[in-house]
């Protein structure tokens, strides 16, 4: 079905920027509301942003908000993450998913209303 391919992850020092994307294959990329999660070592993965099928709508984190932008290109099947002003604890495995539903200008931000999943890439930021 659909499968989603991460990256861009890697080193940076503090303060720094990273750029992740992720590729989407299969299924129609434009009814699909993207999400961005990370999950901190022995840590229940968490929400860090999601942008709607149309790319009108996005969300973030508060601990992100003001320094990640989610964006996504339908004619090219991406959806990027822009993380700036990176900190040690931006250090995590970070995950593309997609939401369950084809909603309408709508975000969720639960891992089990996701369904699709990156296998992962490991974003490290070096103090």
């Amino acid at each position: 079905q659909v499968r989603l391919v991460e990256s861009g992850g890697g080193l940076v020092q503090t303060g720094g920027s990273l750029r992740l994307s992720c590729a989407h294959s299969g299924g129609t990329f434009d009814n699909d509301n993207m999400g961005w999660f990370r999950q901190p070592p022995g840590k229940e993965r968490e929400f860090v942003a999601a942008i709607s099928r149309s790319g009108r709508v996005t969300f973030y984190a508060d601990s992100v908000k003001g320094r990640f932008a989610i964006s996504r290109d339908n004619a090219k099947n991406t959806v990027t993450l822009q993380m700036n002003s990176l900190t040690p604890e931006d250090t995590d495995v970070y995950y593309c998913a997609r939401d369950r539903l084809d909603l309408i200008d709508r975000i969720r931000t639960g891992v089990h209303e996701y369904d699709y999943w990156g296998q992962g890439t490991q974003i490290t930021v070096s103090s």
